[in-house]
């Protein structure tokens, strides 16, 4: 007889759901953060509003189609080993 499968936290689907928004909260206060807080930016385009956020979802999906980009240079066929 098999012991029943361990239950893990995102198992849940309201768990994961949960975690999406305060995802989204955490991004929300994070850009209602730069109205209070004083930035002392070093470079010109550090002035422009939200540009922490900015640039790093310009990074994240320059990321991914980066690897779009590396996988069909890189991929090699099914068979590849079996030679």
């Amino acid at each position: 007889m098999t012991e029943p499968e361990e239950k893990h936290l995102f198992d849940n689907p309201q768990n994961v759901k949960r975690l999406i928004y305060a995802l989204y909260a955490a991004c929300g206060l994070s850009v209602l953060a730069e109205f209070f807080i004083h930035l002392h930016p070093k470079h010109p385009l550090e002035s422009i509003f939200n540009f922490y956020s900015l640039y790093g979802f310009v990074m994240c999906v320059a990321l991914v189609l980066g690897a779009k980009v590396l996988r069909v240079i890189i991929m090699r066929k099914e068979d590849y080993y079996d030679e």
